[in-house]
């Protein structure tokens, strides 16, 4: 009974129906949006307004105020009584019963039902929407007429007022309708393009679902096979632990048994000597000289054979032999590395040499053959075609197959290139700067930025100071690599190439020097 009598507290006074958008006028009555606003529009040119339900009169069209507190109510009603849905528009037509709008008319400002539906004019005028609609934002706010044109130049919807009579006189216009469809043809060219760039984005992603596939495939294929090396490795080791520990034990028990046999001698000589003491202590107690007379010598107390044969037996194995086990630890190690290098594909380390025929004249080249300085004053060395013009130099190996791997501390210096060349690199003119040619390649570190050199210059993003690094060649697979040795090991870039001629390492340094590192 409760719910009957709050549904009519809730009913619109026009449509009868449950409040839809309610909104109520100055003297506060309240209606549904759309409906309070079909009456108004009725009323226009009658000279006044009035309410339906009081009857007060307005001078001008009332201002519909929203009603949000009875828009909750009424809404909260409607959820949990879902039977008392409004019954909706009715059919403006139908005077003698009330039958449901499907449409409304915009140019006829008319709800049809359907049977009026089907007889109603096709006109493109006679434009169509929902009849619970709200017609606030179809009609022009200052005619109150119906939004027929759209102005090109303001960009704005008007009514046939604003077209002829208003702001909008003269300008350029449209119909809705020739609007909307350049709009709907724009918004279609709109739609193909983002679909085609949908398509491309998926056809990225799904090619980025792939190389992530294909690198998670890599990575567990090398940590599978990084797992199987150590297990290798730990094997090998185990077995050479085994094998050196136990020599080290076989030793301990030889050094052990001749330490326990001149032991076991020296208590046999313990035994005689005490017992030739005893009876030379009963001599010395007796009182009877003849007697003393007539005992035989004790012979020779101290004999020198038996000690030193003990000593030339300690001396021969006497200790372990120390060197001998390391040497069997050592050489077992790099029996073991020298299979893991050669195995698993690793570069050997290179021993590099510089070669002062190649090294130009304001370059001091050290003993050693690993360090390069740069020097003010010229060498003096004879002009040779091998010979550059600037502070560079080759190395005297060369390499054509292969992986290899060699170190440069560049600490000490603020403008050097490392890298590796052909030796048919030009030795003079512009072009013979390591990584200034198609000949060459190379970490360069200048103006305090670092860049990688082949025909032209890349810079590296990073400007991380770099105090040693490592040259990686992979001659078969045409490879260059540059690896800052920092904690832990940064790869700075690797340069892909067809090989035609074997390689050198190459230095070059302006100011202080560049040192060739031990990588071993």
């Amino acid at each position: 009974m409760a719910s009957a009598d709050l549904s009519k507290e809730l009913e619109c006074s026009i449509c009868l129906s449950i409040y839809r958008d309610p909104v109520n006028l100055q003297c506060g009555h309240n209606f549904c949006c759309i409906c309070i606003d079909r009456v108004l529009d009725t009323q226009e040119g009658s000279g006044g307004y009035f309410c339906p339900v009081c009857i007060r009169t307005f001078k001008v069209r009332p201002t519909l105020q929203s009603n949000f507190d009875l828009r909750k109510i009424a809404e909260s009603f409607l959820s949990t009584h879902p039977d008392q849905e409004e019954a909706g528009v009715f059919c403006s037509n139908c005077v003698d019963s009330s039958v449901k709008a499907v449409k409304y008319c915009l140019h006829c400002d008319a709800s049809l039902c359907d049977k009026h539906l089907k007889v109603h004019s096709k006109a493109p005028e006679h434009v169509l929407c929902d009849p619970n609609t709200s017609l606030e934002n179809r009609k022009c706010s200052v005619h109150k007429k119906i939004l027929e044109y759209y102005c090109t130049e303001d960009a704005a919807s008007i009514c046939v007022s604003c077209r002829l009579d208003g702001e909008h006189r003269g300008h350029q216009v449209e119909t809705l309708a020739e609007a909307s469809e350049k709009k709907q043809k724009k918004l279609r060219n709109d739609l193909q393009k983002l679909m085609a760039e949908t398509e491309d984005a998926e056809k990225r992603v799904q090619s980025l679902v792939e190389r992530k596939r294909k690198v998670q495939q890599k990575a567990d294929g090398e940590s599978k096979r990084v797992i199987a090396r150590f297990e290798d490795l730990r094997r090998r080791l185990d077995i050479l632990e085994k094998k050196v520990l136990s020599d080290i034990m076989r030793q301990f028990q030889q050094v052990s048994q001749s330490y326990n046999d001149i032991i076991q001698q020296l208590e046999i000589k313990k035994e005689e000597l005490s017992r030739k003491m005893r009876h030379i202590e009963e001599l010395c107690n007796m009182t009877d000289p003849l007697t003393v007379l007539q005992e035989s010598d004790t012979g020779d107390l101290c004999d020198t054979e038996d000690r030193e044969r003990h000593d030339k037996q300690l001396h021969d194995g006497g200790d372990l032999d120390v060197a001998g086990i390391s040497q069997t630890l050592h050489a077992g190690l790099l029996e073991i590395m020298s299979g893991v290098i050669q195995t698993s594909g690793l570069p050997v380390y290179a021993d590099i040499l510089l070669d002062v025929t190649t090294a130009g004249n304001n370059l001091q080249i050290s003993d050693d053959r690993k360090t390069a300085s740069w020097s003010d004053r010229s060498q003096n060395r004879p002009e040779t075609p091998e010979r550059f013009q600037y502070p560079q130099v080759l190395s005297s190996q060369r390499f054509s197959s292969g992986r290899h791997y060699w170190e440069v501390d560049v600490g000490g210096s603020d403008n050097w290139r490392v890298g590796m060349c052909y030796p048919s690199i030009d030795k003079r003119g512009d072009q013979s700067c390591i990584g200034g040619n198609n000949k060459s390649w190379c970490l360069y570190r200048g103006y305090n930025q670092y860049s990688v050199i082949h025909d032209s210059k890349v810079q590296l993003p990073d400007k991380i100071p770099i105090y040693r690094v490592r040259i990686c060649l992979y001659y078969e697979a045409g490879q260059i690599s540059f690896y800052a040795l920092c904690d832990p090991i940064r790869h700075l870039h690797t340069f892909t190439a067809a090989f035609t001629e074997p390689l050198h390492a190459g230095l070059c340094v302006w100011r202080d020097s560049i040192k060739i590192s031990g990588g071993k």
